[in-house]
């Protein structure tokens, strides 16, 4: 039986109230059993569950790092659940990393928090904890329930930190910063500076009945949202996730969505970010829960005219489809859009996307395709994005483009039967 409460919970006038309560729950409340979910009624018996992502983020190598600064991040869940952890990342540090306090509430409105929300977060049963060099963390487990469609806050101190900064450069979300520590404050008057980025946080997940999967969307600047609106959650994975929210009926058993987008980021070379090759591991094998990987990368490594050619790109999907078939996970491959009139785009490389994009749609190497360039391309000129859909630079898509993405996905293409199709 699927979750169809969780998705209730999520409706916009419970939202808040509902993840106020778990927040608020007393620390030393008993906690859900980690092998049972509780039942809904007394008829309904209770299942196993697991853990699960319901928020992501890719990491990359943020400049320098400070001490004694405090980080406000604000992140949206996908799917519901309870155990509430967080992951936090030093996967690019060249030294150990000191976090002092850290603790989880719910966004009220800009850096202040929904009363009564914010609690703190443990690492060992300690307050604070050391993240070695080009390592992560978990948190223990926050007992209570969080639903979807939250708008989580996760508070860090950094007390002790040098070198490189691991974060997310472009989160399109206002996140806030303080000097020193004022994680347990849930007002916002030492939030006092902004940023763009998420700084060393790079999952949530909660537990969640067994039968319930998460996809990771694994791409470029247009997975990771470039031109959609900030702080508004619309980024085509966004309204995926909206999209299993609302249709407990859908023919899939997917409800997280982790994304994974890095923006000018390449399937065979790092640059911006490493390669969809070289953070394949991390930014999606990781991950619990995961059953899908979304695959919609490549235009940069075509436009970028340093001589990848179909048959490089094409050997490159093939490499990420082996590796997360052997992991026992489905992917779905998208086709590159359209971007005739972004300044890199030539004959040349439409040949290329052409190409690819036959593979795509042929080769039935993927588990299915979501057609992304059939919806985006115009009518009239299929190498040219919809102006409808073109935020004005013809290549990233708007936020009505965005949607129409998300709409594209076949939502029973998120789920696959891997030993069925291994099967001789």
């Amino acid at each position: 039986m699927r979750p169809a409460l969780l998705r209730r919970l999520a409706l916009p006038g419970a939202a808040l109230t509902v993840a106020a309560q778990l927040l608020t729950a007393s620390a030393t409340a008993a906690p859900v059993a980690p092998t049972a979910q509780t039942a809904t009624t007394a008829h309904i018996a209770p299942t196993a569950t697991h853990e699960i992502v319901t928020w992501g983020a890719s990491a990359d190598r943020m400049g320098e790092a400070v001490s004694n600064r405090g980080y406000r991040l604000v992140v949206r869940t996908s799917v519901g659940g309870t155990h509430l952890r967080v992951r936090l990342s030093n996967a690019f540090g060249d030294r150990p990393l000191t976090f002092g306090r850290a603790y989880a509430g719910v966004q009220k409105e800009g850096a202040a928090l929904v009363r009564g929300s914010n609690r703190q977060l443990s690492f060992g049963g300690e307050q604070s904890v050391t993240v070695p060099a080009g390592e992560t963390v978990l948190s223990d487990p926050l007992p209570g329930r969080l639903p979807a469609a939250t708008s989580l806050v996760v508070s860090l101190y950094a007390a002790e930190a040098g070198g490189p900064a691991t974060g997310h450069g472009m989160a399109m979300q206002t996140s806030y910063t303080s000097a020193g520590d004022h994680t347990a404050e849930e007002g916002p008057d030492n939030w006092t500076g902004t940023t763009g980025s998420w700084l060393y946080l790079d999952a949530v997940t909660v537990r969640t009945g067994s039968d319930v999967g998460a996809v990771v969307a694994l791409g470029d600047s247009i997975t990771d949202g470039w031109q959609s609106s900030t702080d508004k959650n619309r980024r085509w994975p966004d309204y995926l996730a909206r999209r299993l929210q609302a249709d407990p009926g859908s023919d899939t058993d997917i409800e997280g969505v982790a994304n994974e987008g890095i923006s000018g980021n390449k399937v065979l070379a790092d640059g911006a970010g490493q390669s969809a090759l070289n953070r394949l591991d991390r930014d999606v094998l990781s991950h619990p829960g995961v059953r899908t990987v979304l695959l919609f990368e490549g235009v940069n490594d075509i436009k970028a005219h340093t001589g990848v050619t179909a048959g490089d790109l094409i050997d490159g999907y093939r490499r990420i489809i082996d590796r997360a078939h052997a992991a026992g996970l489905c992917v779905v491959g998208a086709t590159v859009g359209p971007f005739k009139g972004w300044y890199e785009w030539d004959a040349p490389a439409e040949t290329v996307r052409r190409e690819v994009n036959e593979f795509v749609r042929s080769s039935g190497e993927f588990d299915a395709v979501a057609d992304f360039d059939r919806i985006l391309r115009s009518p009239y000129d299929h190498e040219r994005i919809l102006p409808f859909f073109d935020n004005g630079d013809h290549l990233h898509p708007n936020d009505t483009g965005m949607q129409a993405m998300a709409d594209a996905v076949r939502l029973s293409d998120l789920s696959c039967d891997r030993d069925a199709r291994d099967a001789p």
